[in-house]
């Protein structure tokens, strides 16, 4: 394996109370793992573990019976991620408030009660099950019996082909749904306006008189809070007035009796009096005090040119509380239509102003609108033909490479086609777009329906797979497709669950090498029950079953090479208790070892 890199993403994995494993553990390392083990021990519930660390929907039958709940805890590595994809994953784990151990490493656990209710954990964080899926997706790729139908779906051959070709496509896909999703927001707009346009003309009407009015008051930010405390000063201004010239009397020393002016000691005299005699007195004790008295002629000084300014200050006119009154009653007209206060009506104001500049519906305005939707319609139209035809050379390639593993998968003549058509829109739909003449569904991944078909012998008919393949042949349809895709996306742990059903012989040999050939640059787990997929394996893993007081269980423990080939006599029909069986047994295990170390 020089010059490739295998990178381990699932370290570790503990299983309790589900099915009939009570509880077990087990580690992975880098290259190919296989699980095996007697029919009904529970290996098949090592799948439906990593299931469930996907975000998989959970199952209460899936609990042991007899236990309160079943839990999977995995560990997993993240540092052999891709630059972009490791900063996802950073945000992701931040987000949630998630934390790595010590070694890096990011421990996901599911559980799931008796009740079929279910919690997910993230690096000793509580988070929903649809961020424990985000958090695998990129480090694991489980293909379960079940997993196989997806294959049959439209939308995944799509997927499986836009991952094959790789930047080909995923730039042109980015620029076709940028354009798409301008001229669907054009669309809409250009819909709406014209179905609406009597509408969003009284609209625009009742905000163009609404911002007239408010315009005609002019109010000011806070100007309403400033008018009723002013409103309330006014209301005290005869008080007011007589306080501050009784204060400035005090101190400038004049008052008025019988309406004339009275001359009287003022503070100032008394102050300056009382600072002249401390400082002309020779005891030095009394005198100091002259400074201090300078600081209180200063302050008293200060206060009356103050109190001067305050009445020179207070209106005069007598109409002015009349004026305020007059604006407050404006200020309030403009408050009970439009908010609580005048900076509410200013707030209001501003986005009824960017609504109404939104409601143009002039006909200038709706053919601008017009030439937008055209526009982006035929970028949308150019993407989708550079997408397609990006398409149609990787499907080629795709075909080709597929084709030629099914090869050495006892499928030699059969023949894999990866068609790619466009999908007419149907009657009734709400974005078709022109492609040339045609409309065609503009779908967020193109206008492409993408089919494999496959060709089970020379001569056959092309069916798509769902019609031409039986399980075993789509088992390794789907291991072909991703051998081939291993080249394009290397890193994941992948998890294989019967992919060598209904294979034997030769074929089953043949699995066995291009798994091992994957899990050179994969991490690779695969369910088996052939020894001839097994024999291959860097780690072997057996899922053993007791039976404890009529009480069934399971665990999970790797074998040395001694207990491999106890092992894999047991698979080959049983024969683990002969010497015959245990010599083949030897032999297939050199044979498997000896082809990989040839083939790296």
């Amino acid at each position: 394996m020089a010059g490739e890199e295998t990178l381990t993403m699932l370290a570790e994995i503990r299983i309790d109370g589900l099915g009939a494993i009570s509880s077990a553990g087990a580690q992975f390392h880098e290259g190919l793992t296989v699980v095996t083990g007697e029919t009904g021990a529970g290996k098949t519930m090592v799948v439906t573990s990593l299931h469930l660390l996907s975000g998989a929907r959970a199952d209460a039958g899936r609990v042991r019976v007899g236990a309160d709940r079943a839990v999977v805890e995995g560990r997993f590595a993240t540092d052999g991620l891709a630059e972009s994809v490791a900063a996802e994953m950073s945000t992701l784990l931040s987000d949630a408030g998630a934390q790595s151990d010590d070694d890096g490493t990011v421990i996901a656990v599911r559980t799931v009660s008796g009740d079929g209710r279910s919690r997910a954990h993230l690096g000793g964080r509580s988070v929903p099950a649809a961020t424990l899926s985000a958090f695998t997706a990129p480090l694991l790729t489980v293909h379960g019996q079940n997993d196989q139908l997806r294959l049959l779906r439209s939308d995944q051959q799509r997927a499986a082909l836009d991952r094959f070709a790789d930047s080909t496509v995923s730039s042109v896909l980015a620029r076709y749904r940028r354009h798409r999703s301008a001229w669907l927001a054009a669309r809409s707009e250009l819909l709406d306006r014209t179905s609406r346009a009597r509408e969003l003309a009284q609209e625009a009407d009742r905000l163009s008189f609404a911002l007239d009015e408010i315009d005609r008051a002019a109010p000011e930010p806070g100007e309403d809070v400033a008018i009723v405390a002013e409103v309330r000063r006014l209301g005290d201004l005869d008080s007011l007035r007589t306080d501050a010239e009784s204060a400035q009397a005090a101190l400038s020393g004049t008052d008025e009796l019988d309406g004339a002016e009275v001359a009287v000691p003022s503070a100032l005299e008394l102050l300056g009096d009382a600072r002249a005699r401390v400082a002309a007195s020779s005891d030095p004790a009394l005198s100091v005090l002259a400074g201090r008295l300078d600081d209180a002629v200063a302050v008293v000084t200060d206060v009356a040119s103050e109190l001067t300014g305050y009445l020179d200050g207070l209106p005069s006119d007598p109409d002015s509380l009349e004026t305020l009154l007059a604006r407050q009653a404006e200020l309030k007209a403009l408050t009970r239509k439009y908010a609580a206060d005048v900076d509410g009506v200013l707030a209001w104001a501003h986005d009824a102003r960017e609504r109404l500049s939104s409601l143009d519906v002039s006909s200038d305005a709706l053919a601008e609108l017009e030439a937008t939707v055209t526009a982006e319609a035929s970028a949308t139209a150019d993407a989708a033909r550079a997408l397609t035809a990006a398409r149609v050379k990787a499907a080629r390639k795709l075909a080709k490479a597929v084709s030629a593993e099914l090869a050495g998968l006892a499928m030699g003549r059969a023949v894999l086609e990866v068609q790619v058509r466009p999908r007419v829109a149907a009657a009734g739909d709400s974005a078709p777009l022109d492609l040339d003449g045609t409309l065609v569904h503009a779908g967020a991944s193109g206008v492409d329906d993408v089919e494999f078909r496959l060709s089970a012998h020379s001569g056959a008919q092309p069916l798509p797979l769902g019609k031409s393949a039986s399980g075993g042949e789509l088992s390794r349809v789907m291991l072909a497709l991703e051998v081939v895709l291993a080249g394009s996306d290397s890193g994941a742990t992948m998890v294989f669950d019967e992919v060598d059903a209904g294979v034997g012989g030769r074929a089953a040999v043949e699995i066995g090498k291009r798994l091992a050939r994957l899990a050179r640059t994969h991490q690779v787990i695969v369910v088996t029950h052939l020894p001839q997929v097994a024999a291959f394996a860097d780690t072997h893993l057996v899922v053993d079953k007791s039976d404890a007081k009529g009480i069934v269980s399971s665990g999970v423990r790797a074998l040395d090479t001694g207990e491999r080939v106890v092992e894999l006599a047991r698979m080959l029909a049983g024969l683990d208790e002969t010497e015959t069986g245990r010599a083949h047994a030897e032999e297939l295990l050199e044979t498997a070892q000896a082809e990989r170390a040839a083939a790296s």
